[in-house]
């Protein structure tokens, strides 16, 4: 356990160990929830956000890299085909 020094602004300094086993770089928010035995300090970690432009065209299907739109999709063709390899 480690002993953190409060400086004259109110500011603690985290070991870097620490920080470094809890991935928490410069700009990292943590959380202070006041306990009836003390502090408890919780990492935030926030979601990163997608734009929804820039995931189009990861998934492609299997027709030979043609786009396919959603209407053509038949999920029940998909239990129709052989399996790869098998007859």
């Amino acid at each position: 356990m480690s002993t953190l020094l409060v400086s004259s602004k109110g500011q603690i300094v985290l070991p870097a160990e620490l920080r470094r086993r809890l991935g928490m770089g410069a700009g990292a928010r943590v959380e202070v929830l006041e306990e009836s035995d003390g502090l408890r300090l919780r990492v935030v970690r926030s979601v990163a956000t997608a734009d929804i432009g820039q995931l189009a065209g990861m998934v492609k299907a299997p027709t030979r890299h043609v786009p396919r739109r959603l209407t053509e999709f038949d999920p029940a063709a998909l239990l129709k085909r052989p399996l790869r390899g098998k007859p």
